[in-house]
């Protein structure tokens, strides 16, 4: 392990690879691109200092390099212990001076410090995916919290938690929830959840996934892309859920909707993308068939219960990398993907960069945002503004080479009118 001045890395060698993943996930994010060309030419962050706990990959080191290109003074740290990729770290702190605390596979306390030393530059914005920087602001730094002006939050995890913060009248200062925007879930959360789940599950596993019975937990816009992207490669998926909208949607959308109690004996391979903690549990660890596959796609790794499945298991031994076997008194096996951490991040690469274009853009041009106006902003949870999101589609198109249609002066006309009905 290396510590700098430029941060906490792996290995400062590991740079000319990372430079190299940095430029091929920037052949597939033309929105971040043109930002970032307009942020070095007009540098609406220049000189705020930003603390950014994000995943610490080369889609996040174009946001990075963008935020730096418009004038930020940038720290980031890691928002996962395992997502971390060793390489891109290297080259934010040495070749791209982003001074940057991230090591894959660090322990929770050195975590915790990369986190202190990130808050320790005094951030006017916070960039969170998970919102652990606002978490250890609000409890163990407050002295900082009068400087900051505003942030953001990347993850339906963390926006649960700023909102709760904000129902008790503690959060103490505006933050926008990226996680929102439509051109956020609507592609990140379904289609790069979707397809990076399976990703790291079959990049752990080689399971074949045809024939297998899946269960997720959780038929949000996450779940919606697992179960879907599962379907399209043969698996048969059964859902749970406990909002009963999403789970009407669910059984609308051709998918079984069980109870977790009866899904359990029936799984080959269980995920969990809820953002809620034991979602499973040990009353269907009791009842699952032996082989049965754990995955969590959820930010934290809190959704299975691991301390209660090694309560109940005599063994533990690792089959291949992230890879768990438990085996319990009975003699059935359960195994565990990632410790129950974030499936798509540590066994995989994340969501293609091309679905986190669109993410990061959202990022950047809402701490652009923030700098201009924090001071008409309460101290509450904002959605991403509607030409922030629409700004963003319309990049997204121009650079796919799409037109759309636009509306003739009669038909806004039409659209603004109350008058005109029945002919």
């Amino acid at each position: 392990m290396t510590a700098q001045l430029t941060g906490d890395i792996a290995d400062a060698a590991l740079a000319p690879a990372g430079v190299q993943r940095i430029e091929w996930a920037e052949r597939e994010m033309p929105v971040i691109r043109q930002i970032r060309e307009r942020f070095r030419n007009e540098r609406p962050l220049a000189g705020i200092r930003i603390a950014a706990c994000l995943h610490v990959t080369s889609e996040t080191a174009n946001l990075m390099l963008a935020l730096r290109d418009g004038g930020a003074d940038i720290r980031l740290t890691a928002s996962n212990p395992l997502s971390t990729q060793d390489e891109v770290a290297a080259a934010l702190a040495t070749t791209y001076d982003i001074p940057t605390f991230a090591i894959r596979g660090e322990s929770t306390e050195v975590y915790y410090q990369h986190l202190a030393a990130a808050a320790d530059h005094a951030p006017q914005i916070t960039m969170d995916d998970g919102a652990d920087m606002v978490a250890l602001l609000h409890r163990d730094r407050r002295e900082l919290l009068d400087g900051v002006v505003g942030g953001t939050e990347e993850t339906t995890t963390g926006v649960v938690r700023l909102r709760a913060l904000a129902a008790q009248g503690k959060l103490a200062y505006p933050i926008i929830a990226v996680n929102e925007a439509n051109t956020k879930h609507f592609f990140d959360n379904r289609y790069g959840t979707g397809q990076s789940t399976l990703d790291g599950i079959i990049r752990a596993t080689n399971i074949l996934l045809a024939g297998k019975t899946m269960v997720v937990c959780g038929y949000g816009w996450c779940g919606r892309g697992v179960a879907s992207r599962a379907r399209g490669m043969g698996a048969q998926v059964i859902v749970t859920e406990v909002d009963p909208l999403r789970a009407l949607e669910a059984t609308m959308d051709g998918f079984p909707v069980r109870p977790i109690a009866e899904a359990a004996p029936l799984g080959d391979i269980f995920v969990t993308v809820t953002g809620d903690i034991n979602v499973i549990d040990a009353p269907a660890f009791e009842i699952m068939k032996s082989g049965a596959v754990l995955a969590n796609s959820g930010h934290f790794d809190a959704e299975i219960n691991l301390k209660a499945l090694a309560g109940m298991s005599e063994s533990k031994r690792e089959l291949r990398p992230l890879v768990d076997e438990y085996r319990l008194g009975d003699g059935r096996r359960i195994v565990v993907l990632a410790e129950g951490r974030l499936v798509n991040l540590s066994a995989a690469e994340g969501h293609p960069a091309s679905v986190m274009d669109m993410s990061f853009a959202n990022q950047a041009l809402c701490a652009e945002y923030i700098v201009h106006e924090h001071a008409k902003l309460d101290h509450q949870v904002y959605d991403v503004p509607r030409d922030i999101d629409d700004e963003i589609a319309r990049l997204k198109l121009e650079a796919m080479g799409v037109r759309i249609d636009t509306l003739t002066d009669e038909q806004r006309a039409y659209l603004s009118s109350w008058e005109l009905g029945t002919a």
